[in-house]
């Protein structure tokens, strides 16, 4: 079993995660380790936010677990993720935004409500057919060392630790109002190609085969069942 602390305290993410990726993978979270220092995720993209965050705490690990004495399972990957919705009427907004997208002023996320009324006010002059969108995920996958690693400077993190990339995105249409009791974040607002109900209303089960998060953990499952490409 591969331990993974996922660099969230978000508990809908976690169980979404968990729930994709198996018994093979056991998930620590954030909640295990509390502590551990807050990433600013000021990135311009979801894989530059989702390295940053696996990075700075991989090596934050790397330095605290040879000292400490924890109750549970050592990780031995930071897994974390940054994803959004990409509205093409709005030039890709929300975007690396989309947490906070009704409060763009704020470092902290903005409540899910809030974000869906701004999102609908902005599309309320444009037709259902260009209502066109998508949910986008990037998952950074970074080993965390044995040993204790020497500090160094933030913008030498990235050299330091390693990022395997994997992303995932699930096209669809952004409908004229909510609906569903379902998911979180715009998922009842986000109709996937093909269907006529919101991913609030498909359920966790169907969500959880065909969501951007879901394509992009598959193929965190594949890196790990493929053997190491030969170097000769």
């Amino acid at each position: 079993m591969t331990t993974l602390l996922i660099a969230t305290r978000n508990a809908h993410k976690v169980g979404e995660i968990q729930a994709i990726l198996g018994t093979s993978f056991r998930c620590l979270t954030l909640k295990e380790f509390p502590d551990a220092p807050a990433v600013i995720e000021d990135a311009e993209t979801f894989a530059g936010n989702a390295t940053k965050k696996a990075v700075e705490l991989a090596r934050w690990l790397a330095q605290k677990l040879p000292t400490s004495n924890i109750q549970h399972p050592t990780p031995e990957f930071v897994l974390a993720d940054d994803s959004g919705l990409e509205v093409d009427a709005l030039n890709g907004a929300p975007g690396v935004h989309s947490a906070r997208f009704a409060a763009l002023d704020k470092t902290e996320n903005s409540h899910d409500a809030d974000n869906n009324a701004k999102l609908l006010r902005l599309l309320k002059d444009v037709p259902l057919a260009k209502r066109t969108g998508r949910f986008r995920c990037v998952i950074a996958l970074v080993p965390v060392p044995a040993g204790k690693v020497e500090s160094t400077s933030p913008v030498c993190f990235v050299d330091e630790f390693e990022a395997q990339i994997f992303d995932g995105a699930c096209e669809g249409r952004i409908q004229l109002a909510a609906s569903g009791q379902g998911g979180f974040g715009y998922d009842p607002l986000f109709v996937l190609d093909g269907f006529t109900r919101s991913f609030a209303e498909l359920g966790e089960d169907v969500k959880n085969q065909l969501s951007h998060r879901a394509k992009a953990l598959k193929k965190l499952e594949n890196y790990f069942r493929l053997p190491p490409t030969s170097t000769k």
